[in-house]
């Protein structure tokens, strides 16, 4: 078993033409064994900026005090919220210097709606991959041609 595993769960982002769409699973277990359902896994930034993690827990919890604590630094100093692009790139920096002393055990689902499609298709971060794909690959195909393209 992939301590990806280890306590489960989904997350899903989904952007269209006018619209988008972030969920996830409010489960937090231990295998077969559920703790919690109330358990927060998509996180607000600022108004424009959505967070969605997946993976253990506790490393859920800190990774997202972190970026909360960069976002922070960050309004101080520049005075103003942080662009998604430089938010995704802190991100990535946090989870790159963790790599060789304590490994960050998240898969993370970035979104921020923009004027054009910033998302292509939808990505999913989860160790229920294969229950996940099939309802999610049914509302983008029926929705096709409508909102969501």
């Amino acid at each position: 078993m992939s301590i990806f595993e280890y306590n489960g769960s989904a997350v899903v982002a989904m952007v269209g033409k006018n619209c988008f769409a972030i969920a996830s699973d409010r489960r937090l277990g231990v295998q077969l064994q559920t703790i919690a359902t109330d358990f927060q896994k998509i996180f607000q930034i600022h108004d424009r900026l959505f967070l969605g993690l997946s993976g253990l827990g506790t490393d859920m919890q800190t990774l997202y005090q972190r970026l909360v604590f960069r976002h922070k630094l960050y309004q101080l100093r520049e005075e103003r919220d942080m662009k998604p692009e430089t938010f995704a790139s802190v991100v990535l920096a946090i989870l790159y210097e963790k790599r060789e002393i304590s490994p960050v055990f998240e898969k993370v689902a970035l979104l921020y709606p923009t004027l054009g499609n910033i998302l292509e298709g939808y990505p999913m971060k989860e160790t229920a991959y294969r229950r996940f794909a099939g309802p999610t690959l049914t509302l983008r195909s029926e929705s096709a041609g409508n909102e969501w393209d």
